[in-house]
């Protein structure tokens, strides 16, 4: 699977960014998705997932209430709605794609990444 991450940028705090994945090569709709993000000099850290067929999403809880996963899998799309955004949210945004049948928080888990978008809250 391919993926490409679009949509990031500069947005003032209590913002808003609506960030796309858009997938290519296999079947979309065999993988869980996910979002993590990686800040300078941390650790990339999960942000939320989304089964296979949208069923079900799971979120850190940071970003509970603020964030929200989606996808349309006849768009091989995967979205993250980032709502009331905190200059805490800099990072870069990825996108990963899992072949279980769950939701994955760990990133060795995920078989594909996109290569990131730029997200930056100013304060």
């Amino acid at each position: 699977v391919q993926l490409q991450a679009s949509g990031g940028g500069l947005v003032q705090a209590g913002g808003s960014l609506r960030l796309s994945c858009a997938a290519s090569g296999r079947t979309f709709s065999n993988y869980a998705m996910g979002w993590f993000r990686q800040a300078p000099g941390k650790e990339r850290e999960f942000v939320a997932g989304i089964r296979r067929r949208g069923d079900n999403t799971y979120y850190a809880d940071s970003m509970k209430g603020r964030f929200t996963i989606s996808r349309d899998n006849a768009k091989n799309t995967v979205f993250l709605q980032m709502n009331s955004l905190k200059p805490e949210d800099t990072a870069i945004y990825y996108c990963a794609a899992a072949g279980g049948l769950g939701i994955a928080t760990m990133a060795p888990l995920y078989d594909y990444w996109g290569q990131g978008t730029q997200v930056t809250v100013s304060s």
